[in-house]
């Protein structure tokens, strides 16, 4: 009877742990591009950087386990559950660490306009969704995470993928983008009460550091056209302003003071003086031949 007995319990037992939830064995965090937690939390691959260094300082505690970020009964409320600026941590003491708003957490280097794989590690496969967002082109990386820097639409939704070498894999299109990002991935389980965060950096290529260059090539270019500008504008500008100037107008009363008008006016009055001589000398010599004549027939009478 007493071998029964411990037989019936030992069914009992095994029955219990075979109906108990399987939350506690659905964990899981992306490795490709990696996240916070897969690089900074216990077990982690980065834990020796430097960000993930402060990150366990800022924490004041030990890490939770880099597989385990996870809240039950969220139900896609994550917007109400999960507060701004504590994304990457769920909110949750073990990981608050995470949260700090540093650009030196390791990071995946990625191409806009291009499929990006992500590799979501898993240790027992569950029915679920995944949504993937990715920061907006205004985010700025020195301040904390929050819903309003991720938009309302993710950028890929997927429900139950395969399983494959122990992680799910899922693709998503990136969209242009410039400098550091995050992607955030919310694993919502169907088959437990789980719901999964994480916070992925990604490195785009630096746009922003470039600008900065064609600036200060643009502010040269005066510097050393401004020698030139003055040297134009300083050699043409008499001969420009004296042919366009209404100095010319004033210059026009030249011609009537030119001396050939008044000399020939002179020359005209001497002539005519000349000329009256003339008639005067001819008027003589007439007046003494009509004398002449006159003084013949008063003889001849």
């Amino acid at each position: 009877m007493r071998i029964h007995r411990l037989a019936a319990a030992a069914l009992a037992v095994t029955a219990a742990a075979a109906l108990a939830p399987s939350a506690a064995q659905a964990h899981g965090s992306p490795t490709t591009p990696i996240s916070r937690t897969s690089a900074c939390a216990a077990g982690g691959s980065e834990t020796g950087s430097k960000a993930c260094q402060a990150a366990r300082k800022a924490n004041g505690r030990s890490f939770g386990k880099f597989d385990n970020l996870r809240i039950a009964n969220v139900d896609g409320k994550d917007r109400q559950v999960v507060p701004d600026g504590q994304l990457c941590s769920g909110g949750l003491a073990p990981f608050q660490g995470l949260d700090l708003p540093r650009d030196d957490f390791p990071a995946t280097e990625v191409t806009p306009g291009k499929n990006l794989t992500i590799r979501y590690r898993a240790t027992i496969a569950h029915a679920g969704q995944f949504r993937v967002f990715l920061t907006k082109p205004s985010y700025d990386p020195s301040r904390r995470l929050t819903w309003a820097d991720l938009g309302s639409k993710p950028l890929v939704a997927v429900t139950d993928p395969s399983l494959e070498d122990g992680a799910y894999e899922l693709r998503a299109k990136l969209p242009e983008r410039t400098g550091r990002h995050i992607l955030y991935i919310v694993w919502e389980t169907s088959s437990t009460p789980d719901t999964y965060y994480s916070c992925s950096d990604l490195a785009f290529p630096a746009g922003p550091k470039s600008v900065p260059a064609p600036a200060t090539k643009a502010a040269e270019t005066p510097k050393t056209a401004e020698p030139i500008i003055k040297a134009t504008s300083t050699a043409p500008a008499p001969a420009v302003v004296r042919a366009t100037a209404p100095k010319t107008s004033a210059a026009a009363p030249a011609p009537r003071a030119i001396t050939p008008v008044s000399d020939n006016s002179r020359v005209t009055l001497g002539h005519w003086i000349v000329a009256g001589a003339v008639v005067l000398g001819s008027g003589a010599v007439a007046w003494a031949g009509t004398g002449a004549i006159l003084r013949r027939r008063r003889e001849n009478r």
